[in-house]
């Protein structure tokens, strides 16, 4: 570490003393990002998970449970607005899922409607699908504002997202013939995957894949 960056750092964490955004301990290194190294050990060593949502998408993996640390470091993403833990995040999505993302062409962010991206300001499946390493295509959007997922019951969330998606004119990629990889901060039935999944085949995409940074895994009634 150089002078200037030991410098820089001693004077931050003296007159501010940033608390990292997953844990709250004062960070050490805070030119670094916003979390601790502690917490991105304790991210590195989940297990990810493979699971099946639909015939749509051929396979699906999550870093991990959402639960935790893990669902600590997803909320400073998406309700705090910590976009820096979401890089960080990504990049360990690529390290531990690299099987699921071996010969994938394309990326494509699971998009908000253009309502809730205003209001939050960013789309954080966007910030998860930046350093996964193919292309980021933003091949898909949100048709109507849908009610959020996690109020519903899990009949009710295929219902909740049937035909809220399309193909974006904006793209300027074509999936056809393509292996795409979705992505997305959590899923639980698979519904809203499952969804933008049936658009990029239907748009003649070869093979759909699935990536999150977390699952639920408590099936929902």
């Amino acid at each position: 570490m150089s002078v200037w960056r030991l410098t820089t750092n001693a004077l931050i964490s003296t007159l501010l003393a940033p608390p990292c955004a997953v844990c709250g301990q004062t960070l050490d290194d805070p030119l670094a990002g916003a979390a601790c190294p502690s917490c991105w050990a304790k991210i590195e060593r989940l297990t990810p998970h493979l699971f099946t949502i639909s015939p749509s998408i051929r396979n699906a993996t999550a870093l991990g449970e959402y639960e935790g640390i893990l669902r600590d470091v997803i909320h400073a993403l998406k309700y705090d607005g910590r976009r820096s833990v979401g890089h960080g995040l990504s990049s360990i999505m690529a390290r531990r899922t690299i099987e699921m993302l071996n010969g994938a062409e394309l990326v494509v962010p699971v998009p908000l409607h253009r309502s809730r991206q205003r209001e939050r300001g960013f789309n954080q499946s966007d910030v998860l699908a930046s350093r996964l390493g193919p292309p980021v295509c933003h091949s898909l959007r949100r048709t109507r504002a849908t009610r959020p997922q996690v109020d519903l019951a899990a009949h009710e969330r295929h219902m909740n997202v049937q035909a809220a998606f399309e193909m974006s004119s904006r793209a300027g990629v074509d999936v056809a013939g393509k292996i795409v990889v979705l992505v997305d901060d959590v899923t639980t039935t698979g519904a809203t995957l499952d969804a933008c999944a049936g658009v990029l085949l239907a748009a003649r995409a070869r093979e759909v894949r699935a990536i999150t940074a977390a699952r639920v895994a408590t099936a929902l009634r």
